[in-house]
Parts: structure tokens; C-alpha cells; sequence
């Protein structure tokens, strides 16, 4: 069997790592219990989290013990990991909330049969913990320059880091030194903006416990010019159905640069490697058959097949002249007399009206392929066909209008 290691250096997740050539042996030699944390800053998982569950289904499939980790105790202090500005303070309530939700989405992607996996919430030792306690266990093993000299508080600096924030490193290495004690954890994996935070686990347990850990990081889901991607005009792209449809979940990935369709192939989806080169060659007009083949693999992962089959027809019977049906596209109710830029504003459609009046302006909205150049339009009765009117709002995004 390919060992792990090589398996994702492959497929392009490898970013940092502590002892390459240690882990890489330690992965031929023995199973190996790895974690990769998750703090439950909303009520679901978002593109951003695909990549990291990904990099965990490869270890899992190649025979290893992943830790799901959510963070019931760290979401309390929150990660000032990448942020100009303090998290939003959540209520014990909203976080206990949060981490059941992302524990069902988790399951999703994770065997827990059999022990093949383990699911844990640092909330059970964090939360217990007696600060002065803590302070004398582990304090000594960090040092405050250390500390600052961290990415993720240098870029808080000038701006203020909050003693609270100053102590998530601490909390999230501590989480290391549990999992090795609990369960025998050797490895702690994250994106590669966890490496502080992720070194300092691995001093810690090395200090306190004398073993062997390791650190691991994944590149970040970003586009070729290097923004993050999985943003949305309406903010992230959520892996919950209910905050992204699978349809507009399908089409984002069917409306992807040419220039990454082939590093989202290998890193969202399980298609082998020479599938992946092939597909990532094409050029011109035939890209679109790998953006379709990209579209279809990501949704079947995350929302199942028969969401994916949905979303697929109905891109279909929109973008291919298909006769396909339009019943999983994204719907706003509507009725003849209402104004229609006050339908698509409420529907979510447009952020404001502004966003809209900006689009009808610029010729960027059609209703039943007529474009629609008043912005105080009205619907009318015979806007509607069998009780539905089609909106594209842009290029490329379609919605439904139903009485």
C-alpha cells in the first residue's frame, strides 16, 4: 500500500512538517492517532474545513485513527489565527449548538464504526481545568517571545491582542498533551495557519511527556492570484444544505478559473491522480467537462449522490439546453404586482438594492432571458409559466420565482 504521506505530498495537501523523514517511516511502521481540531464558530462547517476533512478521509483510508476534535473549550477564547480584529464572543449555549452540528456534518466524511475513529470536544478537560493549576502544569514550557514572534500575533500587534486571544496557543498545545495522553495521539494536523499553534504542541508533549510528536500542516484552500477560496456574494460557502443550497453548492465548483480546476480535483475530490492530470489538461471550451466532472465529485462528497444527480440535472437543463428540471434550484417566492428587485433583495438574491440597481445597470439581470432594464420593474402575470419565472442574475447564476 502507498504510504499516506506520499499520497498527500501528491496530491498537493503537504505544506509544513516537523520530521518529514520520521513521519513518513512512522506511517509505514505502525497505525498513527492523528487530530485535527475544528473551534464551532458558526453552526456549520464551510469550504475551508473540506480541505482538512479530506486530508483526514485519505489517513483514515490508508489505515489510520483520526481524533475529531471540536472545540467546545477553545471556542469560548476563540483563535486569533488570520484575524485583524477579536472574535465574537459566543454564549456557552450558542457553542454547545455549534459543536453538534459540526459533529453530524463530521460523520459524514468520518467512519466511527468500530473504532475506527474518535470523536472528542476539548470542553471536557479545558472547561475543568483550575487556572492556577494549569498555570504551574504548563507554563514554564513557553516562553512570552516565543510567543509573539508567532504569525498570528504579530498581526494583531498593532492593533491590540487581547490577554484572552494570548492564551488560545496555550489552550490549543494543551489539547495536544491530552489527546497523547488519552488516546496515544502522535500527530496534530490543521491548515498551515495552526503552525504556531501547532509547534507548540509538539514542544509540549515533548517536554512534558518525553515523546515523539508531530506537526503537520495542509495548504489553505486558496485561488491561483491566491485569495481564499469558497466565498460567496452571500458570505461563506457552507457544507450544511440548508445555508448552501447543493445546487448553488454544484455551480460554484462548475464556475471555478480554469487555472484551478485541476488543484481542486486533487485535493476535493478522490478521482486518481492520472484522472486528475488528464482531466486538469484540457483547455479552451473542453475545461468545462472537468469543471462539470469537479462539480459533480465535490457535491456527492459532501451533500451524497443523489443531491449531486439533482444539481447536475438542473445545471443541465439550464446550461446545456438539456430538457431537464429546474426543481433544485435556488427558489424565491414571488407574485404577480410585486416589484422585483424588492422580491430578489428579501429572496438573499442581492445583498441590498443598491447591489441590485448596480447590476440592472450594467445589463447583468435577466427575467426569462428578456433583460430587465427598469429597476422598479413589476411582475406581471404573464412573467410566470406553469407558476414559475426563471432569474440569471450575472453570467452564470440562475433562481427560480414561484408563485
Amino acid at each position: 500500500m502507498t504510504n499516506v504521506f506520499d499520497t498527500l505530498k501528491e496530491r498537493g495537501f503537504i505544506a509544513q512538517c516537523t520530521n518529514e523523514a520520521e513521519l513518513r517511516e512512522l506511517f509505514e511502521k505502525e497505525q498513527v492517532t492523528f487530530y485535527i481540531g475544528f473551534d464551532p464558530t458558526a453552526d456549520s462547517l464551510h469550504a475551508g474545513h473540506f480541505i482538512a476533512l479530506m486530508a483526514m478521509a485519505h489517513m483514515q483510508r490508508a489505515g489510520h485513527r483520526p481524533i475529531c476534535l471540536v472545540g467546545g473549550g477553545t471556542g469560548t477564547v476563540g483563535d486569533p489565527s488570520g484575524r485583524t480584529d477579536m472574535r465574537k464572543m459566543l454564549t456557552d449555549e450558542q457553542i454547545e449548538h455549534n459543536c453538534e452540528c459540526f459533529k453530524k456534518q463530521i460523520a459524514r466524511f468520518i467512519d466511527f464504526s468500530d473504532g475506527k475513529a474518535i470523536m472528542a470536544n476539548n470542553a471536557d478537560w479545558l472547561c475543568k481545568l483550575n487556572y492556577v493549576d494549569l498555570l504551574r502544569e504548563v507554563g514554564a514550557c513557553f516562553t512570552v517571545n516565543r510567543m509573539l514572534a508567532a504569525e498570528c500575533y504579530k498581526q494583531r500587534w498593532e492593533k491590540g491582542l487581547t490577554f484572552l486571544e494570548f492564551n488560545y496557543m496555550v489552550m490549543q498545545a494543551y489539547d495536544f498533551y491530552e489527546l497523547n495522553r488519552r488516546y496515544g495521539c502522535r500527530l496534530e494536523m490543521g491548515g498551515d495557519d495552526q503552525w504556531s499553534n501547532i509547534i507548540a504542541g509538539v514542544e509540549l508533549c515533548r517536554r512534558k511527556c518525553n515523546k515523539a510528536v508531530y506537526g503537520l500542516t495542509n495548504k489553505l484552500l486558496t485561488k491561483s492570484d491566491g485569495k481564499k477560496m469558497g466565498k460567496t456574494a452571500g458570505g461563506a460557502l457552507w457544507l450544511d444544505a440548508e445555508k448552501t443550497s447543493p445546487y448553488e453548492f454544484y455551480q460554484y465548483w462548475r464556475n471555478i478559473d480554469d487555472a484551478d480546476v485541476e488543484k481542486c480535483l486533487s485535493l476535493l475530490t478522490f478521482l486518481p491522480m492520472d484522472e486528475v492530470h488528464r482531466l486538469g489538461s484540457y483547455k479552451d471550451q473542453r475545461i468545462n467537462e472537468s469543471k462539470a466532472i469537479l462539480a459533480y465529485e465535490v457535491t456527492k462528497i459532501v451533500h451524497g449522490e443523489e443531491e449531486a444527480d439533482k444539481a447536475k440535472k438542473a445545471a443541465e437543463a439550464l446550461f446545456g439546453g438539456a430538457s431537464g428540471n429546474t426543481d433544485n434550484m435556488p427558489t424565491v417566492t414571488a407574485a404577480p404586482g410585486d416589484k422585483l428587485l424588492d422580491v430578489l433583495t428579501s429572496g438573499k438574491v442581492f445583498a441590498s438594492k443598491g447591489e441590485g440597481r448596480r447590476l440592472i445597470q450594467q445589463n447583468g439581470l435577466t427575467l426569462n432571458d428578456a433583460k430587465v432594464a427598469d429597476p422598479n420593474y413589476v411582475l406581471q402575470e404573464s412573467d410566470f409559466t406553469d407558476g414559475a419565472a426563471i432569474v440569471k442574475k450575472g453570467k452564470k447564476k440562475y433562481y427560480k420565482l414561484t408563485k
